[in-house]
């Protein structure tokens, strides 16, 4: 979609430093980070939102992307896992993310 910022990213329109890569998925640093580590993890294919995502085995793939991001940067023990669906949930980009967050302490509950 043209006019989907992360559809631009993926699509290499929009820079972006990047973690990882495959032919399902791409991983990149958030450009607004809310912790010392926060990677965006998105399938290439546009889902609007997790509600949207009828691919079990791509939802599948983007929790391994998840961990191996984590432990790539050190943080296989402790990550948070965050995924907006909506507005009313904070959803800003209508294009399904998965939030990493890691190295500091977390609370609950969350906002």
């Amino acid at each position: 979609m043209v006019d989907c910022v992360i559809c631009r990213i993926v699509a290499g329109g929009i820079p972006a430093r990047l973690v990882h890569q495959d032919d399902r998925a791409i991983a990149f640093h958030d450009i607004n980070p809310q912790a010392p580590f926060h990677v965006l993890v998105v399938p290439r294919v546009h889902i609007p939102r997790l509600a949207d995502l009828d691919d079990e085995a791509l939802g599948g793939h983007l929790l391994g992307v998840v961990r191996k991001v984590a432990a790539d940067a050190g943080y296989e023990e402790n990550f948070r896992i965050v995924v907006n669906n909506g507005d009313l949930a904070g959803q800003a980009v209508g294009h399904l993310h998965l939030h990493v967050l890691a190295g500091r302490r977390f609370t609950w509950p969350p906002g």
